[in-house]
């Protein structure tokens, strides 16, 4: 079990409150960087600029006859805007609720009436397109705002209107921040539910600001010490909490610079251009840099390829050295030429200023961190929920095994339970479920220990290991959490399917192993004038835009980011006597995976 350390006192009692302090402080210093698509620049806003905006934004929100506690939620990319708006709302004493811009409109919809939300600011005509069909869904919402300009074209309804229209003009005066309770409910973050719909996790302002204090007093404590200088580049989405605690709020307590990246697709350029110090990131940006890597390399000669893998082996050899684990060796004198000749290369392609690159939301593959270690990438991986605000644990610089999630941040219990399953205890335990107690119940225990459902393992230096989960969940690598289970559920209550495996474990999106009923097959092909004996018929693309169609319409309840897109058809059933099935008749997801290893891999190679 690791004990939490003594309280460290936390300067903040609010969120907003740190914002206003953060201007007293710092006034003038660069806040945050945007690139201005009207003028091709990028731009700057200090600290003193952002103080004058948020008051617009407050005068605007006042008008809008909201009391304390009511819910508006902010459905837009990372850009400042973001942060007027939630530092705005929470100065009013208002309940912000993040919602994903690409998320699927019945999603959003239902989220929308649940969370009884009375104000939404989004995007503009897309957006609006798309939920306009599902307007009377959300009888609450008395406010629409949208940043972008709405034109004559766009679906009209009484409560839309322009952001330019629904600002105040010039200076709006004196920037609010009211004095509220640290624990009174800032935000609801919706994250996947087990029955398919979304839970609402209500996170405090406590929550939210020992989250990022704990993850400052890490950095001291394991020779990461953050700073004001730092220049942290914004990618992930500022719904998920991992960007918005690590990457807006922990660098709000800094005073640190943010700049927001225009795009994934332009997020090389980016890095290069702007060339951040701190990066907060999942596995799948890391995997997509080292497919790069590997494109190019193939490229090359075979001497190039031994070089740098050479590179990669003793710059290992002088990570494991660094952190006390091997002895020294002669070979640790090529270092210098190697990371001149390799690594430097590499890692300039990142902006070459990285000092931490932060892994989190989903695990990261082992091989691939030690590429990155091993080219001197400063790499640390962590681990939390959204329900813990969200980190729990993280790797350190002076100690830091890859292959772990780390030790528990200062200040955060963590220990094993029943069958080894991950428990943790801290001020950053979420208040529960949004109107749902049974559910907060299940999770978090009258003692305050919260049940992650992952099984884990610690070792002699305090480093914990997830081993599996309770509850088999799937974690994609952006680190958004699904259960196949419920999704296979309401699949199988189509006639067209027999059995149904989910799969997707660090994918970038889902895909599926289907047993179709034989009947439905023979009608399927014959109305397609597909010839079932021939071995390419359940390849046939056709087909496989029919079934998927079907499967969309079967999961529309699940969350945006819950599509099947591949699939794998097959005829033979899953049984007890071919070991794919246990005698209780639940699938032996390992065993079939196994089975179908190489189908699953091509699945994802074509991606």
């Amino acid at each position: 079990m690791s004990k939490a350390q003594s309280m460290t006192h936390i300067l903040f009692t609010t969120l907003p409150q740190m914002f206003r302090e953060r201007i007293i402080s710092t006034p003038q210093t660069v806040a945050y960087r945007y690139f201005d698509k009207d003028n091709k620049v990028w731009q700057s806003l200090t600290w003193a600029e952002m103080g004058i905006q948020v008051a617009r934004w407050q005068v605007a929100l006042a008008k809008e006859n909201l009391a304390v506690g009511d819910r508006v939620a902010i459905m837009l990319r990372n850009c400042p805007q973001w942060v007027m708006f939630d530092q705005a709302a929470l100065g009013l004493g208002l309940v912000t609720v993040p919602l994903y811009t690409n998320d699927r409109p019945d999603n959003v919809s239902y989220i929308l009436a649940e969370a009884n939300v009375k104000l939404l600011l989004l995007e503009g005509n897309l957006q609006w397109k798309q939920l306009y069909p599902l307007r009377e869904e959300f009888t609450g919402l008395q406010r629409i705002v949208a940043i972008q300009e709405v034109n004559d074209k766009t679906p009209s309804d009484s409560r839309l209107v322009n952001l330019d229209h629904w600002l105040p003009s010039g200076v709006a005066g004196e920037l609010c921040s009211e004095s509220y309770s640290p624990d009174q409910l800032a935000s609801i973050v919706y994250t996947s539910g087990t029955t398919g719909r979304s839970k609402g996790v209500m996170l405090s302002h406590r929550n939210l600001l020992a989250n990022a204090q704990y993850i400052v007093e890490a950095g001291k404590i394991g020779a990461a010490d953050f700073s004001a200088e730092d220049l942290f580049l914004s990618f992930l989405p500022l719904s998920h909490t991992l960007e918005r605690t690590a990457g807006y709020y922990l660098p709000m307590m800094l005073g640190a610079t943010v700049a927001y990246s225009r795009s994934i697709q332009q997020l090389a350029s980016d890095l290069t251009t702007l060339r951040p110090t701190v990066l907060v990131s999942v596995p799948r940006i890391y995997e997509q840099v080292y497919s790069k890597i590997q494109s190019q390399l193939e490229k090359n000669s075979r001497l190039a390829k031994s070089i740098f893998s050479l590179t990669v082996q003793i710059g290992w050899q002088r990570f494991e050295y660094q952190q006390g684990r091997a002895k020294w060796s002669p070979a640790l004198l090529l270092w210098p030429v190697l990371n001149q000749w390799v690594a430097t290369a590499v890692l300039n392609k990142l902006g070459g200023r990285l000092r931490l690159a932060i892994s989190g939301g989903a695990a990261l593959s082992p091989p691939l961190a030690k590429v990155f270690v091993g080219l001197g990438l400063n790499l640390l991986q962590g681990y939390g929920l959204t329900e813990t605000s969200p980190v729990i644990s993280v790797n350190l610089p002076n100690d830091n095994i890859p292959s772990s999630i780390g030790p528990a941040l200062p200040n955060v219990e963590v220990k094993l339970g029943d069958n080894n399953e991950l428990l943790t205890r801290s001020e950053c335990v979420m208040l529960g479920y949004w109107q749902n107690p049974t559910v907060t119940a299940q999770i978090l225990d009258k003692e305050g220990w919260l049940h992650t459902g992952d099984q884990a393992k610690i070792d002699e230096r305090g480093h914990f290991y997830i081993t599996g989960r309770l509850k088999d969940i799937i974690v994609m690598d952006n680190g958004e959490k699904i259960s196949p289970a419920d999704m296979e559920m309401m699949i199988t209550t189509d006639t067209w399917f027999e059995q149904v495996m989910v799969v997707g474990e660090g994918k970038p999106f889902l895909s599926a192993l289907i047993v179709l009923n034989k009947e439905r097959w023979a009608e399927l092909a014959k109305n397609q004038g597909i010839d079932v004996t021939s071995p390419e018929s359940l390849s046939a693309k056709t087909i496989h835009k029919i079934i998927l169609v079907r499967l969309a319409k079967q999961i529309k309840d699940f969350p945006g980011y819950a599509q099947i897109r591949r699939i794998i058809l097959l005829l033979e059933p899953w049984t007890v006597e071919n070991g794919l099935l246990t005698p209780s008749l639940k699938i032996k997801r390992a065993r079939i995976l196994e089975q179908y290893a190489t189908q699953v891999a091509e699945m994802y190679q074509k991606f």
